[in-house]
């Protein structure tokens, strides 16, 4: 048995493959007739079957060599930007735990003196001599 799916208007897939042409641009890619069957929700063998001129167009975009650009595309540069606040989180985590690891370092160091202190002197508070009368 098979699933008869009505054919789509000409326009509709031209549009389609437009947005696909678009995207494959932004993120450096080839584009291919699977993604662009997958996107009118066909499979790849009904798509070419019904839409032979255009899966054509789509080969021969594939063929030619995509001109070089000059720069780093969009996709590019989310990926560095991506890498660059990794880093940057990875650094600010470390010195976190060493700034937590001073705190507790200084505390145990300021009950050390704290102690101390109050082993060495035996000095009698003010307001303790003052409750005793």
């Amino acid at each position: 048995m098979t699933r008869r799916v009505p054919d789509l208007p000409e326009a509709l897939v031209r549009k389609h493959l437009q947005e696909v042409l678009e995207t494959c641009r932004e993120t450096n890619t080839r584009p291919s007739v699977l993604m662009l069957a997958r996107r009118l929700d066909l499979t790849n063998t009904t798509f070419r079957r019904r839409y032979p001129d255009i899966a054509r167009e789509i080969g021969e975009q594939r063929t030619t060599p995509s001109p070089s650009r000059t720069g780093p595309t969009e996709h590019d540069r989310l990926i560095a930007r991506n890498a660059k606040l990794r880093r940057r989180n990875r650094d600010l985590n470390a010195q976190l735990a060493l700034a937590a690891a001073q705190i507790q370092h200084l505390t145990l160091h300021n009950q050390r003196l704290q102690e101390a202190l109050e082993a060495t002197s035996n000095v009698t508070s003010i307001s303790s001599r003052i409750q005793n009368r």
